[in-house]
């Protein structure tokens, strides 16, 4: 239930930084809070939640691709506004790097909307650049989407 408390918390603080929303998921039924918790332990995925003092202050996700093991997506990414520009979204990424260094993953991929500028920013220290792709945002056909990605060395 910690991942749908802070899952919850990040729409609500950051609705345009998500391919979903509130609305949606502040329907979903415990179960299938256990179930999505489940899915990101493993092999081919993975989530990590932050915590200061037990309450959880950010989140970040990775899957691997479905047809090429050595690519991988950053998904959910998200801190508390407490927390941010204290270093908490680089641990987060830099746990999200190492889970996937260890599976032999070459390429991280994430997607940005376009009007998110501190974002794109933050991705571009750790290393990210815009690859050239682009797709509309799910939730708002006026923005776009911008993917990003970096090597895993």
């Amino acid at each position: 239930m910690v991942f749908k408390t802070v899952r919850l918390r990040a729409l609500q603080d950051t609705p345009g930084a998500f391919g979903s929303t509130y609305a949606r998921e502040s329907q979903f039924a415990d179960a299938e809070w256990i179930k999505r918790a489940g899915d990101m332990n493993g092999e081919r995925s993975i989530g990590f939640i932050a915590t200061d003092a037990s309450v959880a202050c950010g989140l970040a996700g990775c899957f691997r691709d479905r047809t090429d093991d050595t690519q991988a997506q950053l998904i959910s990414m998200w801190t508390a506004p407490s927390h941010r520009q204290q270093g908490l979204g680089r641990l987060l990424v830099n746990e999200i790097l190492e889970w996937a260094r260890k599976r032999k993953v070459r390429v991280l991929r994430l997607m940005v909307t376009s009007n998110n500028d501190l974002a794109i920013k933050f991705y571009e220290r750790l290393g990210f650049s815009k690859t050239g792709r682009t797709e509309p945002y799910p939730n708002d056909p006026a923005l776009i989407e911008y993917e990003m990605s970096r090597q895993i060395v």
